[in-house]
């Protein structure tokens, strides 16, 4: 392998992995997750998900990919030459998750410099439809947010500054200097926010068990989702880094490294961020319900409205936040851009910096269709999709096929060789049996409950979506390999 395609030490690929599963959706997505899903008892389910399905897969992803040592696409054509259409299906839609992720990433960089002046104002609710997000009137389709898509253009170039460089002084050197900051900056926002009165309150509405929730298959679902989406299972991303993997390395150690980091971030960021509401709750005498959300709504409203009453500290606190998730979210790009690059570098002949400049300015370019005035609406349509329907069925597909058609057995010996972790007929059992119908049960789930809320617009955009799909994963398997 050519050295600018291999890690120079542990610690980059370490850093790089955990970059790639610490993103925006630990930040503000897994305190919701908790909250609404039992509290202190979602620990259960979630401490299973872990066990049964995130590492298994994870040291599965890690095994193929360091075995062979080449792209996901030519893995799969390896298996059988028709696989080659699921292994771009995939490539494909993991790339079209990078083109909106940057849009949300945009809007973060928006409100990091809003946060100098706190120019959001009183109504941050009004600021975000009116100059971050838009809102779902489909008759503001036809103009921009000026901000949002300056923002927008500003994070592609800033993934593709990364991007275009050999690994090492890419990917890897970028990871060195985020993922500490990262880690550094939101010890710091946690460990304050548990000093501020009220905090207690917060922990508490988010540690309140409810064990009947335990006969509650949801909350089960909740868990296992969260998990897929944290660890980024199966979107070639862990396959693709370990096949930059000199020959020693450890395997399935790293998996566990990077587990624990990704786990322990998500949960201590979720006390943090509940004792933040909590100090709301106790100043504002607002009940806790009434100002826990999801994502966007947390992060750019309701947080917003929080640091407008801390006084001097919400000047410091708010921008530390915005870097954190800033930090957040371009480390998880630029490992989403990843397997795209690597599958047209093999695939077309093409130079890493060629393969980086082309698929950054496609993006950029398709990514302003989500910076116009339904922009939050419109990510939030897509990702829906995107992430219910298509890449919860093509990791169900994979797990299928790494098991069942593909030497499993052999991979044992190539996990076991340099780590203190060994995996056996336990691991195996659990991936052949218990993963696909776990996966394909989520997804059914999904598709069911997807279908259900949709309205016209929304199965518009599926369509449109699946058509775009499958002709570009046709064109792409079809394309004549070059060497």
């Amino acid at each position: 392998m050519d050295n600018q395609n291999q890690w120079n030490s542990r610690i980059a690929f370490l850093l790089s992995m955990i970059g790639a599963a610490v993103g925006l959706g630990n930040i503000w997505r897994y305190s919701y997750v908790v909250y609404s899903n039992g509290g202190g008892t979602f620990f259960i389910p979630y401490l299973v998900a872990i066990l049964i399905m995130g590492i298994p897969f994870l040291v599965l992803e890690y095994g193929i990919g360091f075995r062979h040592k080449d792209s996901f696409s030519n893995i799969l054509k390896s298996i059988n030459p028709k696989l080659e259409y699921i292994s771009w299906a995939l490539v494909l839609i993991i790339y079209f998750v990078l083109i909106y992720y940057l849009v949300i990433v945009s809007w973060d960089l928006v409100y990091l410099g809003s946060s100098i002046n706190f120019s959001w104002g009183a109504d941050s609710a009004l600021y975000f439809v009116q100059n971050v997000g838009g809102s779902s009137n489909l008759s503001n389709m036809a103009s921009f947010i000026i901000p949002t898509t300056i923002s927008m253009v500003l994070v592609w170039i800033c993934v593709w500054y990364i991007s275009h460089k050999d690994l090492n002084e890419g990917i890897g050197k970028a990871s060195k200097i985020l993922i500490p900051l990262l880690f550094g900056i939101m010890a710091f926002i946690i460990v304050f926010a548990l000093t501020l009165p009220g905090a207690g309150i917060g922990i508490s509405a988010l540690l309140n068990p409810d064990w009947q929730m335990l006969l509650n298959v949801n909350i089960w679902l909740a868990a296992f989702s969260q998990i897929i989406f944290s660890l980024s299972m199966g979107e070639s991303i862990s396959l693709t880094y370990a096949s930059y993997l000199p020959e020693g390395s450890k395997l399935t150690d790293n998996v566990l490294i990077v587990v624990f980091a990704n786990c322990a971030f998500e949960v201590c960021t979720a006390f943090g961020i509940f004792s933040i509401l909590g100090y709301m709750s106790y100043t504002s005498g607002t009940p806790i319900v009434e100002l826990v959300s999801e994502g966007t709504g947390l992060v750019f409203v309701v947080f917003p409205m929080i640091f407008n009453i801390m006084g001097a500290i919400g000047h410091i606190i708010a921008p530390l936040l915005f870097i954190a998730i800033l930090f957040a979210g371009i480390t998880s790009a630029v490992a989403v851009f990843e397997p795209m690059i690597n599958s047209t570098v093999h695939k077309l002949n093409w130079s890493r910096k060629k393969a980086v400049t082309v698929w950054s300015i496609v993006g950029c370019i398709v990514s302003l269709l989500f910076t116009t005035g339904i922009s939050s609406y419109l990510v939030g349509i897509v990702d829906s999709f995107i992430t219910e329907f298509c890449i919860l069925l093509l990791i169900a597909i994979q797990s299928i096929i790494f098991t069942w058609f593909y030497d499993i057995e052999g991979v044992i010996p190539i996990l076991n060789e340099n780590d203190r972790v060994k995996v056996g007929k336990t691991w195996v059992f659990v991936l052949k049996y218990i993963l696909p119908i776990l996966l394909f049960f989520m997804w059914a789930s999904g598709v069911y409950h997807l279908l259900l809320n949709a309205n016209t617009f929304e199965l518009i955009v599926y369509g449109l979506i699946t058509v775009f799909i499958i002709i570009l994963t046709y064109v792409f398997t079809n394309i004549p390999e070059k060497s």
